[in-house]
């Protein structure tokens, strides 16, 4: 495995986060249109992930709220996981949340998602609860946090 380099992203690639948005999440998709509003959301911070100099493969999306932060999403494209970018880029949220001076930072995760789900336990998160029919297609959600 090579190292995998985070870095924030702009404006300019709402396009390119959209693509890999809706390649990581072909079913679950937020959609082009609400990727790209990201860049103007209030306290929202956009991260793009990659091998080296390549193009990027993953993203992460999260928001400062003063004490608390929240994960929105994290994806990866699927020829490019189970390599360790996922970690990478939720490592690097958890490191840029504590920064800006974060306690806590919360996430959902589809409760069917197993590979999510150790990835966040992995990396200090515990479920506090649980939303029932949070996605669109009906699935639930797991509530987590995790203490910085």
């Amino acid at each position: 495995m090579s190292g995998w380099r985070v870095w924030t992203a702009s404006p300019a690639d709402s396009e390119l986060l959209a693509a890999l948005e809706a390649q990581a999440f072909a079913a679950r998709s937020w959609g082009a249109k609400s990727i790209m509003a990201s860049f103007q959301a209030s306290g929202v911070a956009v991260l793009l992930g990659g091998e080296n100099d390549e193009a990027p493969r993953g993203f992460a999306l999260w928001r400062d709220l003063g004490e608390d932060a929240e994960l929105l999403t994290i994806g990866v494209v699927p020829e490019a996981r189970r390599r360790g970018l996922g970690a990478s880029l939720l490592n690097a949220v958890l490191e840029r949340a504590k920064t800006a001076g974060a306690e806590k930072v919360y996430l959902e995760v589809a409760d069917e998602n197993p590979a999510a789900l150790a990835l966040y336990t992995g990396a200090g998160f515990s479920t506090i609860g649980a939303r029932k029919s949070y996605y669109r297609d009906g699935g639930d959600a797991a509530v987590m946090v995790c203490s910085l």
